[in-house]
């Protein structure tokens, strides 16, 4: 009998559930948006509970489809928005506050009294990240101070934390299993990722009880049976990571130097570095890229917060486009961008600026300026953005040749083309650009023997089309000098 994978793919706006064949091929999509909510400036929450019904939505129609072709599920594969927090009661499973999101700003100030009494350098050389509130660390020392009664019922252990990952994981198994995996945990603050395991000192520093915190476990590993009471059949939950390190595995990134640009909500570029965690020199994250068999591998990463959101906000905010698919030929009917630049700071400057306090700005409008002109601004600002990511890695010391492409945005050949102009590199889009769905699926059938190695995987990934670079240097030059001016108003204003 055929088998399929199944992999929840718990993102920032939308839960999806795609069913995989075993050659990696995805063969259904269901997927249902949520709720957004901004409850102050700089504030943005989920309601967990509507993230757990469409998840149970969606995955329902997998199974339904599976089936209809007659086949089984072999394994789920989960991979999430990564950083959101959740704190619910181990009790009844609820969550005590909404979920705060990955994009929120609100323990900026926080974070600056940390910074304050000189911890960064302790947090860098722990966990190899800065002290910035998009990660889950102050946010959940927010729900603990914020929350009434909170912090009390934590320190009884009375209470869960989790990504989302470890929320779905606990529903899923009713609360039989608490855990996550390596790569979400190094998302925390928390977390050394030199010895694995979470750190006395961090947990001290952010006075967070270790009774509230999640199992560690590998990527692809045992989490349990998602129960037939819950979705209709019994499953094993085989495999987790968070979105954007899925994506390097969905990617086949498995050699050190290999590099993939994920466009989703955000967009992230992550480069594998093998068996060494490097330290950037130049604001760029180190993180697990993932865990395997006990063994760790390393990746340097840049986190730009808004990419395909501002996609989103053309459309839900402004009106100017029905759908995403008609940015391709309104950006391609202009012969340049006529001067004008948005910077979509709408929650902030991640790297390699990490300024919580920016905001967005558009500028260079005249009376001419139009909806084309404005959908082409934002696309350039996704391909600015990714430059400055690029830059920051290439100042460290490392020159990639080529770029591994995925996500949403990269069905835009537009996009794709003036990517590859601006960074002066190859842009290589694979023919399932859906990795990050992909790249669970593969832990997942890793775990349960359908798949024999890494290696097995990345004979699965095929080449779509690459996108070589033709802008003339000078053109590139003049274009990267005016978004780079535009980024220096931007970052000038929050500071004033």
């Amino acid at each position: 009998m055929t088998q399929y994978i199944l992999s929840i793919d718990q993102g920032t706006t939308s839960s999806r559930a795609m069913l995989f064949d075993l050659d990696g091929r995805a063969v259904f999509t269901a997927q249902q948006e949520f709720t957004q909510h901004f409850p102050r400036d700089g504030w943005v929450e989920h309601d967990a509970e509507e993230i757990w019904s469409t998840t149970l939505a969606v995955v329902g129609e997998a199974i339904s489809k599976a089936a209809e072709d007659g086949t089984t599920i072999a394994a789920i594969g989960i991979t999430n928005q990564r950083e959101t927090t959740v704190v619910w009661d181990r009790a009844s499973g609820k969550p005590v506050y909404r979920a705060i999101v990955w994009q929120d700003r609100r323990t900026a100030t926080y974070c600056e009294t940390l910074r304050a009494r000189d911890l960064e350098s302790t947090v860098r050389s722990k966990t190899g990240l800065l002290l910035d509130p998009y990660f889950s660390g102050t946010k959940i020392n927010w729900i603990l101070d914020n929350v009434e009664g909170a912090r009390q019922r934590a320190e009884q252990g009375e209470l869960a934390f989790g990504t989302i990952d470890s929320f779905l994981i606990w529903r899923l198994t009713r609360g039989k299993v608490h855990a996550t995996d390596a790569t979400n945990a190094s998302r925390s603050l928390l977390f050394n990722i030199h010895q694995q395991c979470w750190d006395v000192e961090l947990l001290q520093m952010l006075d967070i009880p270790e009774s509230l915190l999640p199992e560690v476990r590998d990527c692809a590993d045992d989490y349990g049976v998602a129960g037939a009471d819950v979705i209709g059949v019994d499953v094993p939950i085989a495999g987790v990571a968070g979105d954007q390190h899925a994506a390097l595995i969905g990617q086949a990134c498995f050699e050190p130097g290999m590099i993939k640009s994920t466009y989703g909500t955000g967009c992230f570029m992550m480069l594998n570095t093998g068996e060494t965690a490097l330290e950037s020199n130049n604001r760029l994250l180190t993180t697990v890229a993932y865990r395997l068999n006990g063994k760790t591998s390393y990746a340097l990463e840049g986190s730009i917060f808004v990419a395909g959101a501002a996609v989103q906000w053309l459309r839900d905010g402004l009106g100017i486009i029905d759908s995403a698919q008609q940015t391709e030929a309104m950006a391609a009917s202009l012969d340049s961008n006529r001067g004008v630049y948005l910077v979509p700071a709408f929650t902030g400057l991640g790297a390699p600026h990490w300024d919580p306090d920016a905001r967005g700005a558009i500028f260079g409008i005249t009376r001419d300026t139009g909806p084309a002109e404005l959908v082409r601004a934002t696309l350039e600002s996704v391909c600015y953005q990714t430059f400055d990511l690029l830059d920051a890695k290439r100042r460290d010391g490392i020159e990639p040749k080529r770029l591994r492409v995925d996500g949403g945005m990269v069905q835009n050949n537009w996009l794709c083309g003036f990517l590859a102009n601006i960074l002066g590199i190859v842009v290589e889009r694979p023919v399932e650009t859906e990795t990050t769905a992909l790249g669970a699926a593969c832990l997942a059938g890793l775990q349960v023997g359908l798949f024999s190695s890494i290696e097995d995987i990345a004979d699965k990934w095929q080449s779509d089309r690459s996108f070589g670079a033709v802008m003339a240097d000078a053109d590139r030059k003049l274009l990267l000098a005016d978004w780079h001016e535009a980024v220096i108003k931007v970052k000038t204003a929050s500071r004033s």
